[in-house]
């Protein structure tokens, strides 16, 4: 190898157990300082990149190390990979300060393997077959705010779970849109309009929800209204400017019950839906979103399950189960 060229990155999806790192930068996404049972301090933290996460340890830490380590930052981390319970952790030997400007800090947040720029296009596509004008006029108010769209497309669905990642929220939009077109013609006295318009603002919240420059995180915004409040108010500030522009009060109904699509898409109160689905399209629409959350969180399992030799996932608390792992009928490819 030359003096020019750089080893290998060791990425946190390829770590193996018995394998040790020498000097590798990672996020520090979360970090919390913890006593033993013997009264001794250690560091319980998660290190990620772009690839992944790990959950990470430092043995006989101090305060000063703990400070040291910045929520969200990078540092350059020294250690080895053990398995626990199943699962791989990082044993932190060392860490040292990545020198400013030597590394994008967006480079280790995950992100969409999908281009979000072609996700967009084909998301105007779709709402543009909107045929109510009074439906396609508030969505435009939400297409045509360029602030708006850039944290669209950017912007995780989550922190966790589903689509937690850089243009998260696009593709799971996305996948949700193009869901509605094959159920919509077997239901033909569900709304067609409402639904999509529903699909395309349930999350659009997220955009202020999370904060996704140098880690996925809840703004102080999000952590106090939600992205479901959030969303409820934008709907109500767009009304508001059509009826300025237009001169026209925009119709009540069409109003209340996008709202409700949007306050009712959790599904179920203990999922922090304010209200239950009321409506038929409120329904679809909670239907669509749990179907897209729950097929991304098995595959999401089986990427990111450490163990390749065992047929299935350790457990996934979010879907209740362990995820069986083979590729049975051989359709999934590379990459999928």
């Amino acid at each position: 190898m030359s003096k020019s060229e750089s080893p290998p990155r060791c990425n946190i999806a390829d770590l193996k157990a018995g394998q040790r790192v020498d000097d590798e930068i990672y996020r520090v996404a979360q970090k919390d300082l913890r006593t033993t049972s013997n009264g001794s301090l250690y560091i319980h933290a998660v290190l990620a990149d772009g690839t992944g996460q790990v959950l990470a340890r430092m043995w006989n830490a101090a305060q000063e190390i703990y400070d040291s380590m910045p929520a969200g930052g990078l540092l350059h981390f020294r250690g080895r990979v053990e398995m626990y319970k199943g699962n791989r952790q990082f044993i932190i030997d060392g860490v040292r300060a990545v020198e400013p400007g030597s590394a994008d800090p967006t480079d280790f947040l995950p992100a969409t393997r999908n281009d979000v720029d072609v996700l967009w296009n084909e998301v105007k596509e779709i709402l543009r077959t909107i045929e109510n004008s009074d439906v396609l006029a508030l969505v435009g108010k939400f297409v045509n705010d360029d602030e708006f769209v850039k944290g669209f497309k950017r912007a995780p669905a989550a922190v966790q779970l589903h689509h937690a990642y850089l243009g998260g929220l696009i593709e799971h939009t996305w996948n949700l849109l193009r869901l509605a077109q094959v159920v919509c013609p077997l239901y033909p006295k569900v709304s067609r309009d409402l639904l999509l318009a529903g699909i395309f603002l349930h999350d659009a919240g997220k955009v202020r929800e999370l904060a996704y420059e140098t880690n996925l995180e809840y703004t102080n915004e999000g952590q106090l209204l939600g992205h479901i409040v959030q969303c409820v108010l934008w709907v109500h500030e767009k009304c508001r400017q059509i009826e300025q522009e237009t001169g026209q009060p925009f119709p009540a109904e069409i109003e209340t019950t996008l709202k409700h699509l949007i306050l009712a898409h959790h599904g179920k109160y203990e999922f922090g839906s304010p209200r239950l689905p009321a409506m038929a399209e409120a329904f679809v629409m909670h239907y669509l979103d749990n179907l897209d959350a729950k097929v991304a969180m098995c595959f999401d399992a089986i990427e990111s399950d450490p163990d390749a030799s065992s047929a299935w996932t350790s457990y996934v608390r979010a879907i209740e189960t362990r995820v069986f792992k083979p590729d049975v009928m051989g359709i999934r490819g590379e990459g999928a």
